[in-house]
């Protein structure tokens, strides 16, 4: 998507508890635990991945997409397909996606990744001096972090 920016990859956080699973300081009942609204969630709106999950290694992770965003009202915190987010992302001018990943068969999950969408990221706008966006030469127009 070519408005994503400010990726946060939580890998290294990954490993870490799958680490400590291993070593036997927590057990599979701390890390086996998604909800029952997370796994409907990636029944209907996840994208299955490639990746065999790394707790019973029989299921394939699916990916759920929630986002968030002062533009979103009652949207916010909802499940979308990666499908819908472009289309999102033209039509608002920034909103918060996290990336989840569900194993369907023992309840594994965890944070992937966060990112930030939307308008705001096209590359025709470069903020100025005092903090607004000029798109093509015309008016400032305010970002949101200068309006708060």
């Amino acid at each position: 998507m070519r408005t994503q920016r400010q990726v946060v990859d939580y890998s290294l956080q990954k490993r870490a508890v799958l680490r400590e699973l291993l070593a036997g300081r927590i057990g599979t009942y701390d890390v086996c635990d998604a909800s029952p609204y997370l796994k409907n969630a990636a029944r209907f709106h996840g994208e299955p991945t490639d990746r065999r999950c790394p707790i019973c290694r029989s299921e394939n992770l699916i990916h759920v997409h929630y986002i968030y965003g002062d533009e979103l009202k009652q949207s916010a915190g909802q499940a979308r397909t990666r499908a819908e987010l472009p289309v999102l992302a033209m039509t608002l001018r920034e909103f918060q996606v996290f990336v989840v990943e569900v194993c369907p068969g023992c309840d594994w999950n965890h944070l992937v990744e966060q990112f930030l969408l939307g308008r705001d990221g096209l590359a025709g706008e470069a903020p100025d001096a005092t903090g607004s966006a000029v798109v093509d030469g015309s008016t400032p127009r305010r970002r949101r972090e200068a309006q708060r």
